[in-house]
This record gives C-alpha cells, structure tokens and sequence, in this order.
C-alpha cells in the first residue's frame, strides 16, 4: 500500500512540475510574488539561522576540544575543523532541515489554506494558472535565499567557535585565526552552494506539493504540513549523502 501511494505521488508530482514552468501571465505579478517570497524565507528565517548557527559552531569547538586534548595535534586545527564542518555539514545541511521545518510547513499551511476555502478554484476560474503562481514564486524566493542563509550559517559557525573557544581560554586568538586560513579549499565552498541550492529545490517542491493537493479539513491539512517537514528532512539528508559522494570522488 506504501508503494501505491508513493507512486501514485510520484505520477501525480511528474505531471504538476511542467504546469509550474509554464510561461507567466503576467511578469509583474509574478515579479512582485516573486519578491515578496524571497523576503519572507529569508528574513523571516534570519533569527533561527542567527541561534542555531551560532551554538553549532560553538558546540564544534568545544566538542573537538575535548577530544584533542592530551593529543599531539596542534591547537590551530580547531579551526580548521570548525571552519570546514560548518562550510561542508551543518551550514547547507542543518540550515536547510531546519529550514524544512519552518519555510516548508508555512509553504504547504498556505496553499493548502488557499486550496480548501477554494480560493484556487477561483483563480483558476479567472484564467490564471495557479499551479505556476503559487508554485514558481516560492521555488525561485527559496533558491536565492536560502543559500545566503547557508553562506550567512557558515561565517556563524566560524564565529560561534571563536566565540566558545577563545574568551574562554580554550585557545589563543592566533592559534584559531590561523586554523580558520589553513588548508582551505574553494571546492569546499562550490559544494556547499551546490548543496544549498539542491535543498532548497527539495524544500519548494515538496511543500507546494503537499499543499496543492491536499485534501479534506483542518486535520488533513495539518497531516500535510507535518508530510512536508518530513519528508523534505528524508529527501534534504538522501540529497546529502549522494551529492557528497558525487562532489568529493
């Protein structure tokens, strides 16, 4: 029953996507959606990335402290390896599963809000094509902020390190400063970007999904919300494991 179900989502979101590319109505209108998309994902989501980043990178720092200590390895490798953790794992991934849960359930509560008091049938009714209007805006708002929200959740992290590990006594300033310019590498930062914008594809897609085509009340719409989250956190952590096979052979 599992794999019906799957399927018949999977033929139903194969069928959906060239709807949402169709060519727009009206450029402005969906200039202006487009715009204020944008602005909601990403300021709307600035004070979560602010905290959640902050206390990764400090957690690395002092997670790695603890485990170097009585070691032989030299203290400016912290870091680096907080440097590169937040660029590689927690900005593009962490970022984006949190993001899942707070841009992708407010995307699928709204249209899936608008689908049940009928408000689409009513556009539709007025020629315009809803699939691409509610759809397209937030897929394009979510690609270009959510990998500045990954560029804004690695410097962050960075800062977060220093943060835990230098006012603390943990390590000099000069030892993490220079761990933080050592060995690094500019593929690291094209993986990240790559990642960022695969996740927010994920996180666009399927919350629209969920909410264009729910159905029922309340109770299904809040099932479809809680499928969103989920099931962009499945597809966000899939994504991630392929591509960094993909991108480090």
């Amino acid at each position: 029953m599992f794999s019906l179900g799957f399927l018949e989502d999977f033929g139903r979101f194969l069928l959906w996507v060239p709807q949402v590319f169709k060519k727009p109505e009206n450029w402005t209108m969906y200039y202006k959606e487009t715009i204020r998309q944008t602005y909601d994902i990403g300021i709307g989501s600035l004070f979560i990335v602010f905290i959640i980043s902050i206390f990764i990178g400090a957690v690395t720092a002092i997670q790695f402290s603890y485990q170097m200590a009585g070691t032989l390895i030299p203290p400016y490798y912290i870091g680096y390896i907080v440097r590169d953790m937040s660029i590689i794992a927690s900005a593009p991934t962490i970022t984006s599963i949190v993001l899942a849960g707070k841009v992708g359930a407010n995307i699928a509560s709204e249209i899936g809000g608008m689908k049940q008091k009928e408000h689409i049938d009513a556009m539709e009714i007025m020629g315009v094509n809803t699939s691409a209007y509610l759809v397209l805006p937030k897929i394009i708002g979510a690609v270009i902020a959510i990998p500045m929200l990954v560029t804004l959740a690695a410097l962050l992290g960075s800062l977060g390190g220093y943060i835990a590990s230098v006012p603390t006594g943990l390590f000099q300033q000069s030892d993490y400063i220079t761990g933080l310019q050592s060995f690094f590498i500019p593929w690291n930062v094209v993986m990240m970007y790559v990642k960022a914008v695969v996740f927010a594809l994920i996180i666009g897609f399927v919350s629209c999904y969920q909410g264009y085509f729910v159905k029922g009340g309340s109770i299904e719409l809040g099932e479809a919300s809680t499928r969103a989250v989920v099931v962009s956190d499945i597809l966000i952590l899939i994504a991630d494991y392929l591509l960094a096979v993909l991108l480090t052979v």
